[in-house]
């Protein structure tokens, strides 16, 4: 299976990173390819809605998405990675999956497997209900066959993540990935 992580941490190390990492580690392991997209050190440029795409066509903006977007239609399943900000998911990678737009026929009709890794500084019992929701919403609208989450509660520095089971979680769920 071709894998796309689509990352949205501006932070190259942190713990959105380490998730990646292990869930990566394991989805080699079991034989699939994988390919991590820094969309947060992208240069993507937010959606405008002006339409010139018709929802299925060529963006009127040039920019890294030009690139990103054949990336993922080549791709078996889509794995957004991202810290926790404000409840949601950062927006870097909102302003990627945002872009969506000019071929979500495309995507929608390709029923490709996602996941959802995530962390937080936070460990509330509800600190990830938005980003769930929200997950769960494009999980619907684009057709993906939802694989899983590893939602890293108390996970705000690398080494609250490594001393976390979080990653331990992560592999198994890389491991498990077979077309």
């Amino acid at each position: 299976m071709k894998i796309v992580v689509l990352e949205g941490s501006p932070n190259r190390k942190g713990s959105t990173h380490l998730l990646i990492e292990s869930f990566a580690n394991g989805a080699k392991e079991a034989g699939n390819s994988i390919q991590i997209i820094d969309a947060a050190h992208a240069k993507i440029h937010p959606c405008t809605g002006c339409v010139h795409c018709g929802y299925e066509g060529p963006c009127a903006q040039k920019d890294e998405m030009e690139t990103i977007r054949p990336m993922i239609l080549e791709a078996d399943m889509l794995v957004f990675a991202t810290p926790l900000y404000y409840y949601g998911m950062s927006a870097q990678l909102k302003a990627l999956i945002d872009r969506f737009c000019s071929f979500n026929g495309s995507i929608q009709r390709k029923h490709m497997h996602s996941a959802l890794l995530a962390v937080a500084w936070n460990s509330d019992d509800w600190t990830f209900e938005a980003l769930e929701s929200h997950y769960h919403t494009l999980v619907r609208y684009l057709n993906f066959r939802d694989q899983g989450m590893i939602l890293g509660k108390g996970c705000g520095t690398p080494s609250m993540t490594q001393h976390s089971n979080y990653l331990v979680m992560a592999y198994p769920l890389g491991k498990g990935l077979k077309d």
